[in-house]
């Protein structure tokens, strides 16, 4: 299942970056912002549950869908931008395991364990 959530992965990041691409958005605003998402990081300096919220909020293809089409309804060029953004990186983070976060521990995904030792871990 997870090999079959990661090809899902690959689809997604291919289907934004390509609407990405035909809409004619800039290029440096992509490079500028993938990595932004990752910013959800910093919760975990305050706790898992903290960390776990912010990363989900910021990688979460449900909520980023709804800005995305907040950004159509509205026709804005910067909302529509930044969703596909968003979704492009949370797509690129599916494809290597990188998961929405269980509230116990960052390494403990909807994809399952990841970090060392991950496979010592029960099997979700």
């Amino acid at each position: 299942m997870k090999s079959l959530l990661k090809l899902e992965g690959v689809g997604l990041l291919i289907l934004y970056v390509v609407t990405y691409y035909f809409l004619d958005f800039s290029w440096g605003y992509f490079a500028l912002l993938f990595f932004v998402p990752d910013l959800g990081f910093l919760g975990y300096l305050i706790n898992p549950k903290i960390g776990a919220v912010t990363y989900n909020i910021l990688h979460h293809q449900g909520l980023l869908g709804i800005v995305l089409g907040l950004g159509i309804l509205t026709t804005s060029d910067i909302i529509l931008e930044t969703a596909l953004i968003f979704l492009a990186h949370s797509a690129f983070d599916r494809i290597f395991g990188y998961g929405l976060k269980y509230n116990d521990s960052f390494h403990h995904t909807h994809l399952g364990w990841i970090g060392k030792n991950s496979d010592q871990r029960g099997h979700e």
